[in-house]
Parts: structure tokens; C-alpha cells; sequence
């Protein structure tokens, strides 16, 4: 498939590298874009060959939010029955997708890299959600998913006031996974992929579901999936793969299934 506004290659055994690549807007989402990156992980989700995604933009932008241009003259109704920046992205796709964050990530862009599943930054990273200056709210996961992970009152800040995070204060804060120099937070994050890309597929995937169904639901409800889970990996042939190479003291060979 021919992509205009990313970048799409395989880096790596394993895994699927996106880059957002609209650099006269600094990566601002506009629906192509978005429509685009849907795509192209859609199209990962599916090839049995990667086991692992990371989504990226430039050195000086991840992406510096919604294209507001695009949404001055949006009407309710469009804005409405049209997809969010960060909708589906935890259930949808099966395999974990890792944002490499290096420069601005506000609004949309801070939105983008949460609905992630892991966040790695260069030390340049600047986190926001600036929307409260246009008249308006987070729109794309961010009142939810950034309270989830600093806490409300820092949250409120955030969001109210315009406080910015610098990539250490993300990373004190639970926000990302680990910070890394400019030169080298995409490899950083591409190290992280392929570790995970050589563990059973059947076996991260499964991980993946019962982790986000913690994050998302109720204690309970995060039990019961962890519980189903399990047993479908009993049921599996990486199960029985991973249990005999641990006992004859061998590195497993996943069959994936």
C-alpha cells in the first residue's frame, strides 16, 4: 500500500516501524494521517511475521497535536460521527505498539503516544494537553488516560493550566517507560520491540488483553481475564514448547500457535 503521510518499514526481525511524516506541521493528526497509521497497523497486526510495532514521528515532533486548521470549521455533527485520534487503539490491535517519542507530543500527539502500549523518550520530549487554550478539552483518551497515569491533581494541571512534562518528569511521574539521548531513543525502542517480537506471539498477546483489561475495568473483572487467559495458554503449542525447553535447559522455538 502507498502511504503519503507515514513512513512504513521493518526495521528489524519482528518488527513494524511507523513514522509519521508531515514535517512542514510538525505531524499535526489530520484525518489522513490518522486514517493512514490506522492502516498501516492494521496491516502489522495481521502479518504473522511481526511481533511487535513502534510508531514515531521526527526528531523535533512526535506530533505536535490535533490539525486545528482541519477542525476550525468542523461542524458537531462531523466531529460527532468522526474517529477519535486515539480510538480503539487498545482493543484493535493485538500486538503491542511502543510510541519513540522525541520532541513536542502535545494535545492529539500526548494523546497518540498513551493509547500506546509503552512509551520510550528522548530526553527532548515535551508532553501537554494544551487544548484548555483553544476553548476546548481533550478529545482523544487524554482527560482519562493521563489522569490514570500521574494522578489527578498533576492531571489537572496538566489540562488546566498548561503544564508542560519534560521527558525525566514523565518518566518520574509513570508516564514513559524509560528516557534515552535524541541519538539513540529510537533504538532504544526498537531493542524493546525486538525483545518482545521474540517471545511467543500466542503468549503476548494474551499478556497483552489481561493487562489492558486491568487498566481499563474493574479489579474483578481484570481477574476473570487474567484467569481465562491462562487457561487458553495451557491450551496452546508455545505452551508446551516453552515448559520443555525451560526443563531440557534450551532456548524455546516458538511455533506461535
Amino acid at each position: 500500500m502507498t502511504y503519503e503521510m507515514i513512513l512504513v518499514e521493518t526495521p528489524a526481525e519482528g518488527v513494524g516501524l511507523i513514522r509519521l511524516n508531515r514535517p512542514q506541521a510538525l505531524n499535526a493528526l489530520c484525518n489522513q494521517l490518522m486514517r493512514e497509521l490506522h492502516d498501516a497497523l492494521a496491516a502489522f497486526d495481521r502479518d504473522p511475521t511481526i511481533g511487535c510495532m513502534v510508531v514515531t514521528g521526527s526528531e523535533k515532533a512526535f506530533a505536535a497535536g490535533a490539525d486545528i486548521k482541519e477542525m476550525v470549521n468542523t461542524p458537531f455533527g462531523e466531529m460527532l460521527m468522526g474517529d477519535s485520534v486515539s480510538d480503539n487503539f487498545v482493543f484493535n490491535y493485538h500486538k503491542p505498539i511502543i510510541a519513540a517519542v522525541s520532541g513536542f507530543a502535545l494535545g492529539g500527539g500526548c494523546e497518540l503516544a498513551m493509547a500506546c502500549d509503552m512509551i520510550v523518550a528522548s530526553e527532548t520530549a515535551v508532553f501537554g494537553q494544551p487544548e484548555i487554550n483553544l476553548g476546548i478539552l481533550p478529545g482523544g483518551g487524554g482527560t482519562q488516560r493521563l489522569t490514570r497515569a500521574v494522578g489527578k491533581a498533576l492531571a489537572m494541571e496538566i489540562m488546566l493550566a498548561d503544564r508542560r512534562l519534560t521527558a525525566e518528569e514523565a518518566l518520574r511521574y509513570g508516564l514513559v517507560n524509560r528516557v534515552a539521548a535524541p541519538e539513540v531513543y529510537l533504538d532504544e525502542a526498537l531493542k524493546l520491540a525486538s525483545k518482545i517480537a521474540s517471545m511467543s506471539q500466542v503468549a503476548v498477546r494474551l499478556t497483552k488483553d489481561a493487562i489492558n483489561r486491568a487498566y481499563e475495568g474493574t479489579l474483578a473483572e481484570g481477574i476473570a481475564a487474567e484467569k481465562r487467559n491462562f487457561f487458553i495458554a495451557f491450551a496452546t503449542e508455545d505452551k508446551q514448547e516453552g515448559m520443555t525447553a525451560f526443563v531440557e535447559k534450551r532456548k524455546p522455538i516458538w511455533k506461535h500457535r
